[in-house]
This record gives C-alpha cells, sequence and structure tokens, in this order.
C-alpha cells in the first residue's frame, strides 16, 4: 500500500501547487477568493481512500455516454422559422381540438346562469397560460435531456446525476467516496483526468461550501441511499408512461368523435350508432396508415393545422363582434373565484372539462426531440395561444346568447357559410392531433424497453432521416383495438371519454411536476425558496384538478385506471424479473483467468471464422453460460467476441463511440476479446450482418491502437496492456519512446498500422472508438491534438506522438493480426446467442413463483425472441440455453 498511498500524496501536492500557482496568476484571483482557496487547501490535505477496490475499466467507460449526446446547438432564425412551422403540423393538433369539447364536457348539466361562462371562462383562460405556456413551454422544456423531453427522458436525466436506476449497472469505481461512508469530498476521477484539468477539480470542491451544492449533494444521497425512494421514483415514472400510452388510444377515439358530431347539424338523419361506426371507420385508417411512417408529417400537416388555428381564430373574433364582446371581462380572475362561489361543489366537478383545454402539453414535451425549444415556443406564443384563446372567447360569447346550445357549441357558433370547410378542417386537425399522441406512444415504449421496462417488441425507424419516427407493429394493433372498444363502449358520447382523458392527463402532469422539482434541486441547483414556489402552485392546482376527475370517476375514470394498471403491471414483472437476472448473472460471472485456463485445455479445438456470443451482461463480462458451452462442445471459433448491448440513459450515442473492447487472450490459433455496444435509447439498433461489420471494422482499430500504445515498454504479462492514466502521461512516454530514426520511417509506419482506410480517414474515423485501461486511446488523442491547430508544429507534433519506437518486424506482427482478423471474417460469421430461462427457487415465496413462472414466462413466451429483435439470419444462429434460479 505504500507506492499508492504515495502516489495518491504526490496527486494532492501537485493540485495544492497548482491551485496555488493559479492564485498567483494575474486573473487567478476572479476564480477563488483566498478563504475559498483555503478551504480547498485544507481539503485536499485529506487523504484519498484507499479501501476502493480496482475493477476493470471497461464497467467504468460502458456507463459513459462521450460526446455522443444530442445536443441542441445554436441554431439560425432561418432554421427556426422552419421547425416552428413543422410544429404546427406535428405538436398541436391535439391542443387545437381541444375547443371543440371543452364546454359541451364542463357544462353536462347545461348553464345554469350566463355569468357561469365568465367563471369558466377565467379558468379556461388562467389555466392554459399557467399549464400549457408558464410550465410546459417556458420550464419543462428547459428540463430537455440532451434534446428529448417527456417524462421518461426527465427520469433519465435524473439517473445521470444520481444512481437511482434499480438495474445493477453501477461499479465502485464511479465514485470515490469516504470509506466511511460519511459526507463527501466525492470527486470523479476520471472527469478530472480525463479533462487533465485541476482547476475543475478544485472548483468542484469548493463548490460543495456553497448551500446550492449541500442541497443538491444532499438530495442525492436521499436518492441513493433510500431504495423505498428509489421504487418510488421508478413506479411514478411507470405509471406516468402506462398513462401517456392510455392516452394513445383515448385522444383519438374524443378528437375522431367531436369532429364527425358535427355531422348531425347538416345530416340530422344520422343516427348516433352511424355517427359511432363512421368514427371508428376513420380511426381504423389512421391506425393502418401508420406503417407508413410519418417522417413528412410536419410538411404535410402544417398547412392544414395552420387554416384551422386561423379560421378558429376569425371565427372567435366574429363571434365576439357579433354576440357580446364583454366576455372579455374574463380576464380578471374574479369571475374565477364568483362562479366557485356561486355553484359551490358542482363548479369543483366541472374542473374536469375545464382541464381539457390543456390536453395534449405531454405530447408537446415528449415530442421535443424533434424540434428545438426555441422554434415550440416561437410557434407557441405567435400561432397557438391566440388562436385558440379567441376560439374559447368566441364560443363563450355565443353562448350568452344561446345557453341552450352548449351540447353543440362548436359547430353551432360557426356561421353556416364556413361548416363544410370547418368540418374538413377539425377531421384534419383531429386525425393530426391523433397522430402526435400515436407517435408519442411508441417513442415512450421505444424508451421503456431500451431500459429494461417493457417487453420485447419490434421498432421500426421509418426515416432515416429522422430518427424519433418510430413504428412499433405489435403496440399499434393494441392502441387501435383499445381505441375502437372505447369509443363502441362511449355510445357517441364524448362526456365519458373526456372523463377518462382527464385523468390521464392530470396523472402525467403531477408526476412531471415532481420529476421538474428533482431536475431544479439536483441538477439545476435553483434557488430553494423558487423551488418551493413551482411545487406549491403547481402540485395544489393540478392536486385540484385531480379530485375533481376522480370524483366522477364511475363516469368514464377507470378506464385509463384500468387500462394503465395492466400496462404498469407489464412493466413492474419485466423490470423486476429482469434486475433479479442481472443481480444473478453478474454475482456468476467468469473470470477472465478462468477463461484463460478454460481456452487452454488441449482438447479445445479452434475453428474458423468469427463467433459473436451474445450476452446480456451490462458490463461486457463473461457470462456463465460460456463455460456450459464449451463443457458440451469443446471448441471456439479463431476470433471469439463477447458482445454485450447496453442501453444508457442518454438519447444517442455517437456511432464512433460506440464499441469498447477488452482483450481477453491471444494465441498462435485465435483471438478472444470482450466488447460492450452502447446506444442510446432513441438509437436504433442495426441488422446482425451490418453490426458484425461495424464490429470487426472497429475491432482492427483497436488492435492498432493495442500494439501502437503498448509495442514496447508498456507490455505486460500475457499480451495484457496496462495504459498510462493520463494524456500527460501517455505524451511523456512517447517522447521517451521517440528517436531521430522513427521520424524517417514514418509514412511506413502510418501505411502499416492502417486496418483498410487511408491513414486520413481511419483518424476520422477512429475518434474514441476504443478505451483501455480508463484513458483516451490513441485516435482520440490524435483528434484531440488536430484541434490545437493547423500549423505544422501541431502536425509535427501529431506525427510524433503517433510513431513508436518499433523495428519493422512488429509492425508486420501489427499488420498480420489485422490481416488474420479480415480472413476469418471472410470465412464466415456465427452469432452465438446466449439465453436463460429464468425460473424461481424452489423455496423462494409464492409471490416470487407467480410473477417469475407464470407471469414473466408468459410475456416472454409472448414477446419477440433475441433473435428477431437483432435480425440475426437463422443460418447463422446457435442458441445456448441455462436455467437460472432467482
Amino acid at each position: 500500500m505504500a507506492a499508492p498511498q504515495a502516489q495518491v500524496q504526490l496527486q494532492q501536492a501537485t493540485m495544492v501547487d497548482t491551485a496555488a500557482d493559479e492564485r498567483k496568476k494575474p486573473g487567478g484571483s476572479s476564480c477563488c477568493s483566498e478563504e475559498d482557496m483555503a478551504d480547498l487547501e485544507r481539503a485536499l490535505a485529506l487523504p484519498l481512500p484507499l479501501g476502493v477496490q480496482r475493477q476493470d475499466s471497461l464497467y467504468w467507460d460502458a456507463a459513459r455516454a462521450g460526446g455522443g449526446g444530442h445536443q441542441q446547438q445554436q441554431e439560425g432564425w432561418a432554421r427556426t422559422l422552419r421547425l416552428a412551422f413543422q410544429c404546427v403540423g406535428v405538436l398541436y393538433g391535439d391542443i387545437g381540438t381541444s375547443p371543440l369539447y371543452v364546454y359541451s364536457s364542463t357544462f353536462t348539466g347545461g348553464i345554469r346562469h350566463t355569468d357561469d361562462l365568465l367563471g369558466v371562462l377565467s379558468l379556461i383562460i388562467y389555466s392554459f397560460l399557467l399549464f400549457t405556456i408558464i410550465k410546459y413551454v417556458y420550464i419543462a422544456l428547459r428540463a430537455n435531456d440532451d434534446g428529448d423531453g417527456g417524462t421518461f427522458a426527465l427520469y433519465s436525466l435524473i439517473s445521470r446525476h444520481a444512481k437511482v436506476s434499480l438495474v445493477p449497472n453501477h461499479q465502485a469505481e464511479d465514485e470515490l467516496k469516504d470509506v466511511d461512508g460519511g459526507a463527501a469530498s466525492c470527486i470523479k476521477p476520471s472527469a478530472s483526468l480525463r479533462a487533465g484539468s485541476v482547476r475543475r477539480r478544485a472548483a468542484a470542491v469548493v463548490q460543495l461550501a456553497s448551500p446550492r451544492e449541500r442541497r443538491a449533494q444532499w438530495v442525492k444521497g436521499l436518492l441513493e441511499s433510500s431504495k423505498p425512494v428509489r421504487i418510488s421514483l421508478f413506479l411514478l415514472t411507470v405509471v406516468a408512461t402506462a398513462m401517456v400510452i392510455t392516452d394513445a388510444c383515448l385522444t383519438p377515439a374524443i378528437s375522431v368523435l367531436s369532429a364527425v358530431g358535427g355531422l348531425k347539424d347538416k345530416a340530422p338523419n344520422l343516427t348516433t350508432d352511424q355517427i359511432v361506426w363512421i368514427t371508428v371507420g376513420i380511426l381504423v385508417l389512421l391506425f393502418g396508415v401508420q406503417r407508413f411512417g410519418t417522417d413528412k408529417v410536419g410538411y404535410l400537416f402544417a398547412p392544414v393545422v395552420l387554416a384551422w388555428l386561423l379560421l378558429m381564430g376569425g371565427v372567435g373574433v366574429y363571434n365576439l363582434v357579433a354576440h357580446d364582446v364583454g366576455v372579455l371581462r374574463a380576464f380578471n380572475p374574479k369571475h374565477a373565484v364568483d362562479y366557485f362561489r356561486r355553484n359551490g361543489r358542482e363548479a369543483w366537478v366541472s374542473l374536469g372539462g375545464v382541464l381539457l383545454c390543456f390536453t395534449g402539453t405531454e405530447a408537446l414535451f415528449a415530442d421535443l426531440g424533434y424540434f428545438s425549444v426555441r422554434s415550440i415556443q416561437l410557434s407557441f406564443a405567435c400561432g397557438l395561444v391566440p388562436a385558440v384563446l379567441l376560439a374559447y372567447m368566441g364560443q363563450a360569447a355565443f353562448l350568452r346568447r344561446h345557453p341552450e346550445q352548449v351540447g353543440d357549441a362548436f359547430y353551432r357558433s360557426t356561421p353556416q357559410a364556413l361548416f363544410w370547410p370547418t368540418l374538413a378542417l377539425a377531421l384534419a386537425a383531429s386525425v393530426v392531433g391523433s397522430q402526435a399522441m400515436i407517435s408519442c406512444a411508441f417513442a415512450t415504449v421505444a424508451h421503456s424497453q431500451a431500459m429494461g421496462c417493457f417487453p420485447r417488441v419490434k421498432v421500426l425507424h421509418t426515416s432515416r432521416q429522422y430518427q424519433g419516427q418510430l413504428y412499433i407493429p405489435e403496440v399499434n394493433l393494441l392502441l387501435a383495438l383499445a381505441a375502437c372498444v372505447v369509443t363502441l363502449a362511449a355510445g357517441g358520447s364524448t362526456a365519458v371519454i373526456a372523463e377518462a382523458h382527464g385523468i390521464c392527463v392530470v396523472l402525467v402532469m403531477l408526476v412531471t411536476t415532481l420529476l421538474l422539482t428533482l431536475v431544479m434541486l439536483l441538477v439545476w441547483r435553483a434557488n430553494a425558496a423558487w423551488v418551493a414556489l413551482f411545487f406549491a402552485v403547481f402540485a395544489a392546482s393540478e392536486s385540484a384538478y385531480l379530485s375533481s376527475v376522480l370524483y366522477r370517476f364511475t363516469h368514464g375514470g377507470y378506464i385509463p385506471v384500468a387500462m394503465a394498471a395492466a400496462l404498469v403491471a407489464v412493466m413492474v414483472v419485466w423490470h423486476y424479473v429482469h434486475v433479479k437476472r442481472c443481480e444473478h448473472e453478474a454475482e456468476r460471472t467468469v473470470p477472465q483467468e478462468a477463461v484463460r485456463e478454460l481456452l487452454a485445455r488441449r482438447d479445445v479445438a479452434r475453428v474458423p471464422g468469427v463467433g459473436i456470443f451474445y450476452t446480456e451482461l451490462l458490463q461486457g463480462g463473461i457470462p456463465p453460460v460460456f463455460p456450459h458451452l464449451v463443457e458440451k462442445i469443446p471448441s471456439i471459433h479463431a476470433v471469439l467476441l463477447f458482445v454485450s448491448v447496453k442501453h444508457l440513459p442518454v438519447p444517442h450515442v455517437d456511432p464512433a463511440e460506440r464499441f469498447l473492447f477488452r482483450q481477453v487472450e491471444v494465441d498462435a490459433a485465435g483471438r478472444v476479446f470482450r466488447c460492450v455496444a452502447r446506444y442510446g435509447y432513441r438509437d436504433p439498433l442495426e441488422e446482425a450482418t451490418d453490426f458484425a461489420a461495424g464490429l470487426v471494422e472497429r475491432l482492427q482499430y483497436y488492435v492498432r491502437d493495442v500494439n501502437l500504445y503498448g509495442a514496447d515498454s508498456l507490455l505486460l504479462q500475457q499480451s495484457k496492456v496496462s495504459y498510462p492514466a493520463s494524456r500527460c502521461d501517455s505524451a511523456m512516454i512517447m517522447r521517451r519512446q521517440m528517436s531521430s530514426s522513427t521520424a524517417n520511417n514514418l509514412n511506413l509506419n502510418l501505411m502499416m498500422m492502417r486496418p483498410s482506410a487511408s491513414y486520413t480517414e481511419s483518424l476520422a474515423r477512429a475518434r474514441s472508438t476504443s478505451y483501455t485501461e480508463s484513458m483516451l486511446t490513441p485516435a482520440e488523442s490524435f483528434s484531440e491534438l488536430s484541434r490545437m491547430g493547423s500549423s505544422a508544429g501541431a502536425m509535427m507534433l501529431l506525427q510524433q506522438q503517433s510513431a513508436n519506437k518499433m523495428s519493422l518486424e512488429e509492425m508486420a506482427r501489427i499488420e498480420e493480426e489485422q490481416r488474420f482478423i479480415e480472413r476469418e471474417m471472410d470465412k464466415g460469421v456465427v452469432y452465438i446467442l446466449g439465453e436463460a430461462e429464468v425460473v424461481a427457487r424452489p423455496h423462494s415465496s409464492l409471490l416470487n413463483k407467480l410473477l417469475v413462472n407464470y407471469a414473466y414466462a408468459f410475456l416472454r413466451n409472448n414477446c419477440r425472441q433475441g433473435e428477431k429483435m437483432l435480425a440475426i439470419p437463422k443460418a447463422q444462429l446457435l442458441k445456448v440455453g441455462m436455467t437460472y434460479e432467482i
């Protein structure tokens, strides 16, 4: 322990000296005060914990997303205007069609007093402004997960700042904490080492002294230390996710039924049953065209929705002028208070209809990934808000004179000359609004499946240009059936569906409020007073709306509750077994030493070709099924790769950072590697052939990098390469290895080290492709140095750091390693799928047996199998199975 301790003390001393140097610089005083620097020196003087066990750094690297997140960059006004135009066609169909049924759903028993219209209009105006504009457009959109929104994205954002995930994919090296479990000076070593910045670490320690930092650390500690809190957070997210999926079948039903109901004015002979069946026919057509994709839905439907909004706004102005402009007094909130004072319990119950004015906001937030925050804010403020509010005010003005027409206020208030254009646009806008919720459901299911919370379903990406455009056949069929059943069961009444629709909306909003509060405390580190004000205002108001819709639970509120309960049960059972299985496999991961001993046996033969062994170990380990396979069939492929597909809580992972490799064994007969293939929850999985081609190509770069950095003094026992811990160390080693003779052979060296492409292409494509022992690869170092400038001096430094002191024989060996992999690839690829049958332990509880042996087994047998998810050709598939008792 003496050597590691001395090294830690040396690092601390270096940091203190560096901090002192920063303080002495002319501009250094602006960073930290003298008191802060004293606190920093005292903090760094404490010994760092030495009780952290050394673990394979592949575990740590696999959990990092690198630079592949989908960040929204600064955009010009031309792009903003173009996206704002598309927003109109994709996001505002549901919110824009709410005027079709809000008043009829609010005054289910008729209008008792015309002044009640002023009170309801006042509630509509301020509810719309409070929830839709303030909460979602100007607060929630800022809490996006690298450009993606929605409840699931908020949970992913929180899980990146605190270890709230129930899946055991965190390792001891993720953070260094006090061995006694006390409060922490928890500093992530990889962040400072990889960035090469001592100053960043200094700032991190000093900032912990601020109240906001301490509050964030307290919230983080609460979330991580309390398993009931983490389970509750997960369950709330699952409930909100289930409600969003349920809403995807209720929104088409109520929107299309309300639009079709306008036919009664011009065709009074139509019966209610005929209206219902016309609605069902439109719904079947709507869900039937989903398989063609919606990549052009923005440009296609934006003119339709824009015309709809202009028509609503124009009709609203006409009704204001023609009937009663005095309804503008509803901007005074006193009328809302008078409405509650006058009607009491009936006014409180009517809140279930008022909340329908801001339905669709969850789809607006969830579909953020298609657009930008500024484009949504621009189109919302300049297009949607004035049109919708004018529509509500115009209907209120009409109903002040004709209160008996409240059941069909929208079409009755429309001038007769505009009836048919209004009906056509209403149908089109209803279809667009339904499309937004259906797409939102597809994205939500895909996200849940990627994080192990939903059974395997087939996810199709319908657009090469827009990654978020998805189609899931199984989910589409279930949504279509549910929407048709709900429409038929409602019997033509939108009031029943409105009750169900409202409970979905308000529950999702409540969960979003809770998650936003955690984001404010943990991520934004906002002022506590503002956070408390936000939570008090929105939690109280949304709870009032929730109590209203729950009061009329038997009138339709039970529909989404029953549907969401079934979805929650499916997701919880699947995730529970998924977590237990991960824990079981993690405890029984085969050590590399055992694999080497197994491969060293004389009876184990090598067969030609490449074997890709898919495992479900989250950290890229070797599964326990592999020794089982070798015992039964004592042979392995000449090149064997253990591949784990890991989904990170980020939307996207850059393809250049997709694969992480480790070398297990290299001998004259073959090669064995471990690999983690990392994906974001929006990234599509490639087909097996494309995946294998990209995997082998990146493996060749990895072989080059391993030999480039470890060919001389860095070689350790059994061909295991241990790389330096930072750029500075690697640069010093490379400079020590440089000699004057290597510069003359530089071009020859680079030509021999390239796998197949030109050297320039290999540098461009090899950025961050392979990590070894918690440091940057040579390829990433090249990219870093190339950003220093295009001068001759920078390029010379790049060349010097990329050339090792190697002999021609050693370089020829590197080239032969790469050609060996290419030759085996040409001989064929076999995909080995390790599948495990999960059963409950014989002496486990009855509940565990029911969940595992029956519920999970039913879901697993009726969902897609692994080879279909990965699109593996049957002729190249080898399945190996084991039984796990959990």
